[in-house]
């Protein structure tokens, strides 16, 4: 798949909730390649902050030739991201990474924390392939802001589960699968290493299909640099140990194919 450097245009902004923020930038190139679970490189305009910041692809709308970004604050990069308004200008490199594959089977689409976002997409691209609704079962964790809820209630029924329990099932995702019976022959998944590796653990139990998207910290983001490696369970072509690249194997895995 080919990758591109684009100078994008910031076409809006908001603020979701404390700390995370809705980008969308005007980056054709990048959007007539980009698939669900895909990633893109985000620079810095300062030059003594060498390194992009990888982000999820929350949306793709190729016929406007935009991206959206939804991503917390969590450091320099993403504070300078944050004060980006319409009409400005900013560095994107990709589509990077592998995303999801998708089938046409009943799928849960199970999200934590910010790896929500990435899944918004994944639940577009399955209705776009015609599956109906009950087979589109969305089962949401947060510590209790929930982003994105509203939209992701356009593609399947969602269920919800916060830590503080003031929305849905008080507690984990997999309280909440527990709580309302639900069922699949596939998972797509994105979100905390305890919630994957959980998820991971329930679907060899129920003998399940699960994809998991892995956060990572990424340097380089071409799979050069091996700073983002996670333990697999056979050994990789490019380093000949038992290691994955997130950023270029990845970020999207079978479960079975790796350790979490």
């Amino acid at each position: 798949m080919a990758k591109f450097q684009e100078m994008g245009e910031v076409i809006s902004q908001v603020c979701l909730c404390p700390g995370i923020f809705d980008l969308t930038i005007k980056a054709p190139q990048i959007a007539a390649e980009a698939g669900c679970g895909q990633f893109v490189a985000v620079y810095s305009k300062d030059a003594a902050h060498l390194l992009p910041r990888p982000i999820s692809l929350c949306r793709i709308n190729r016929q406007a030739g935009t991206i959206r970004l939804v991503y917390r604050v969590a450091g320099y990069g993403t504070d300078e991201f944050s004060r980006l308004a319409a009409g400005d200008s900013v560095r994107v490199f990709g589509p990077l990474g592998t995303g999801f594959f998708l089938s046409d089977k009943k799928a849960m689409i199970i999200g934590g924390g910010i790896g929500v976002p990435p899944l918004l997409e994944t639940a577009a691209a399955l209705s776009r392939r015609g599956m109906r609704r009950e087979n589109i079962q969305i089962v949401l964790g947060y510590r209790n802001e929930c982003f994105l809820k509203d939209e992701f209630e356009q593609f399947g029924t969602v269920y919800i589960a916060t830590e503080d329990g003031s929305t849905g099932v008080k507690g984990t995702v997999i309280d909440a699968i527990n709580a309302n019976r639900l069922s699949a022959d596939v998972i797509y998944s994105c979100g905390p290493a305890p919630m994957l590796r959980a998820l991971k653990a329930y679907s060899e139990e129920k003998g399940i299909t699960c994809y998991v998207s892995m956060e990572q910290r990424m340097a380089c983001g071409i799979g050069a640099c091996l700073a983002c490696v996670c333990n697999s369970t056979e050994k990789d072509g490019h380093s000949q140990v038992n290691n994955k690249r997130v950023c270029a194997d990845g970020p999207v895995f079978n479960a079975k194919d790796i350790v979490i």
